[in-house]
């Protein structure tokens, strides 16, 4: 039996399989894990699904070619007893996530960051600006987590969702609406996993993190 599921999606690179995609279903109101005030179960609000990236025809075998982890999509998903390919697909939001497991020579805001974190604080940030005065990336820091819990592998794989990062950009600074380049970096030599957000993945901050780390 065949049915029809249609949604918001942010697109994750599969930890399962390299020829498929994992979608979080984008909930229709904002979660924010971050806040400890908030009661949020991640699992219920951005729900996975693992889709076939090969297999397509025409047009839409380029659409699904052209994802990228990071881009908020809309998709209509048909289910053929169980398993779900893409019918319908188009880009919302070019925003692109890099993931890099060994970071090493991490620069000197995201330390400033980790030492202005509080003692017992899990979660540091701080805003930064170009040369011309301009917001151009915000920085996340969190503590790296003691025993078998990896928080870099879980934002790698939509364990722990990264759209309140996004939301909380988008209301706390007043960037341009461009796409975003998310690098989540795992640092050897740090106590702390970093997220740093460029405003713009065209822009400067993300071209010289691409150059220095990926």
């Amino acid at each position: 039996m065949e049915v029809t599921t249609a949604g918001r999606f942010r697109v994750y690179r599969s930890p399962r399989d390299g020829d498929e995609l994992l979608l979080l279903e984008l909930p229709d109101e904002r979660v924010d894990w971050t806040d400890p005030a908030v009661e949020t179960d991640a699992d219920d609000a951005y729900s996975p699904t693992y889709v076939p990236r090969t297999g397509y025809d025409g047009d839409l075998e380029a659409r699904v070619s052209a994802l990228e982890p990071g881009n908020e999509i809309e998709a209509t998903l048909r289910w053929d007893d169980g398993d779900p390919r893409f019918e319908e697909l188009s880009v919302r939001d070019r925003t692109r996530f890099r993931f890099v497991g060994a970071a090493t020579g991490l620069f000197e805001a995201a330390r400033e960051t980790w030492r202005a974190t509080g003692d017992g604080e899990a979660i540091g940030s701080r805003v930064t600006y170009g040369t011309d005065g301009d917001p151009n990336a915000v920085l996340y820091v969190f503590a790296k987590q003691p025993g078998a819990r990896d928080l870099f592998d879980e934002f790698g794989d939509g364990v722990v969702p990264v759209d309140p990062l996004l939301d909380r950009l988008d209301d706390e600074t007043d960037a341009p609406d461009a796409p975003r380049e998310m690098f989540v970096l795992r640092p050897l030599d740090e106590e702390f996993v970093l997220v740093a957000i460029a405003l713009d993945r065209e822009g400067l901050f993300a071209r010289t993190m691409r150059d220095t780390y990926c």
